[in-house]
Parts: C-alpha cells; structure tokens; sequence
C-alpha cells in the first residue's frame, strides 16, 4: 500500500463504523443491519482501491466471507453468538485479508473473554442473577481496530507528513 489517501480514508470509515457498532451494542446489546450492510459495501471500493484482481483475491475474500457467515450462522442457531454480531464479522471479512481475519478472529477471542468475565462478574454483583447480555461486538470492534491499525497509522503518517 502505497500512501493511497482513498486507502486511508476508506480504512478510516470502517474503524469509525466500528467505534459506532461498539457504543450501539453496549447501549442496545444491538448493532445494525444498515451498519453492517454499508461496512459490506463498502468493501468493493475498497477492494478497487487496493486493485485486487477477481482471482484470486476478491474471490478468497467473498470465500471467507462466506465461511465466517455459516460457521458463526451456526452458532447464532445454536444461541452462543448474536445476530449482529455474526453478521459485523462476516462483514469484516471483506475487508481483512484471510490471515489477518484469522489473527483478529484470535484477538477477538482474547478481548472477549476479558469482556465476558468483566460484565458477568458486573450484571451479577448488580442484581444477583446469572443472565448477563454481554455486547460482544465491543470485542469484535477492538480486535478490528487493533488489526487495522498498521494501515490507520500509515495513513495518519502520510495525511500529516510525521
């Protein structure tokens, strides 16, 4: 990547629909399918920006894609995963490469349990029961920032000459 400023600020939106899809899920315990929808359409721009070709790159992107959808779909049936959040992260898909997806997927994991155990132990000291909501998508929204952040920062870099 070679200091494209419509790079940057493309990466730029994504991290804030990030920070928006956090703050609605702590607030919610939801996050939105029109978030979701224009964070997966905004990745063919995105794409074009980076000039991936159809095969391999765009095709291996949308195949993650997909396989993160029905994994996670399969969770959501079984009631371990939310909706929005299934769908947030195969979104996300689209934009990370497969390997870095699959770094974040372990980030995500790590912030998560963190998560869990803090608002668990929280919602229980509050009110004594064992049915604590956790808004998931705070795990999911740090570990995408901290996978995108090589690219924010060369693009703050380029944007301020530092």
């Amino acid at each position: 990547m070679q200091g494209n400023i419509f790079i940057y600020g493309l990466v730029g939106a994504l991290a804030i629909a990030l920070l928006v899809a956090a703050f609605t899920d702590i607030r919610r315990r939801q996050i939105d399918n029109w978030l979701n929808a224009a964070i997966a359409l905004g990745a063919p721009a995105y794409w074009w920006a980076q000039g991936l070709m159809l095969w391999p790159d765009v095709a291996m992107q949308v195949g993650v894609a997909l396989l993160a959808f029905v994994v996670l779909a399969g969770l959501f049936a079984l009631k371990v995963m939310g909706g929005g959040d299934v769908k947030l992260l195969s979104a996300l898909a689209l934009w990370i490469a497969p390997l870095d997806f699959m770094r974040m997927l372990l980030f995500m994991s790590l912030i998560g349990g963190v998560l869990t155990i803090l608002f668990a132990a929280w919602h229980f000291t509050v009110t004594r029961k064992r049915d604590a909501k956790i808004p998931y998508g705070v795990a999911i929204a740090c570990a995408g920032l901290i996978t995108l952040a090589p690219t924010l920062e060369a693009g703050w870099r380029s944007v301020t000459g530092a």
